[in-house]
């Protein structure tokens, strides 16, 4: 991830160097020598091949993606999952107030609410990533070992690849959209966790730990606002 930082894909160990040129075009993959093998056979793939396998989870492929490739659209990619997310909540949102009046203001409002679910998703994962790197700085801090935030903040953004899926569960809503939007969120987390223990080579239970941690952190945000949202209507309405 971090430039001049290269690892082999079988066993994580550091490496110089992923293939060397020849002349007329030729090149060769350097091999492993702790693992005897290709330092990064996906330099030879096809994108769609290492996007099957990252979708599968594969550690190989995230090792790929993560250290030996310069990927920097992890902002874009995170804004994006945003307003994916945010068009999921606004449209549930629309689907439960329902509204005959063609007036502008209705149209204004229905933008305006559109806004406050993409901050309220954007407010949401930042407290997934803090409280996941939380835990993860004070299990490392436990250790004796220092954390980079940078390298595990990014890995988080790129992992989240898998919200984009909620467009097409939304477009094709069907009876059993509840369960399709839940099976998304299950791989989201699942790739979350293949991410950390990739970035930090730790246990899957550690990765694990971290991310439910996050998840219950975000929860207990949402349930929060969510009650002071209706403590609020509920106080205006007795004005």
């Amino acid at each position: 991830m971090a430039s001049g930082l290269l690892k082999c894909v079988e066993c994580n160990e550091d490496a110089t160097e992923l293939h060397r040129d020849y002349s007329n075009g030729i090149l060769k993959l350097t091999i492993c020598s702790s693992c005897k093998k290709p330092v990064d056979k996906y330099i030879e793939y096809d994108p769609v091949i290492i996007l099957i396998d990252a979708t599968l989870c594969k550690t190989q492929a995230f090792r790929h993606i993560l250290f030996n490739t310069e990927i920097n659209i992890h902002w874009k990619l995170c804004v994006f999952c945003l307003l994916c997310e945010a068009y999921l909540r606004w449209s549930l949102l629309q689907g439960s107030q329902p509204s005959d009046d063609p007036a502008d203001i209705i149209r204004y409002t229905k933008e305006w609410e559109f806004y406050c679910m993409f901050a309220l998703a954007a407010l949401e994962l930042a407290v997934f990533c803090i409280g996941v790197l939380v835990i993860l700085w004070m299990a490392q801090l436990f250790c004796g070992a220092s954390l980079e935030f940078t390298p595990l903040l990014k890995a988080l953004l790129l992992s989240s690849y898998g919200k984009v899926l909620l467009i097409p569960a939304v477009i094709w809503e069907h009876d059993f959209s509840p369960l399709c939007f839940s099976l998304i969120r299950l791989f989201v987390l699942t790739s979350n966790s293949q991410a950390i223990r990739v970035i930090l080579n730790c246990s899957r239970r550690l990765s694990l730990l971290a991310v439910c941690g996050g998840l219950l952190l975000e929860m207990w945000v949402a349930q929060t606002l969510k009650t002071l949202q209706v403590c609020s209507q509920d106080y205006l309405s007795m004005l």
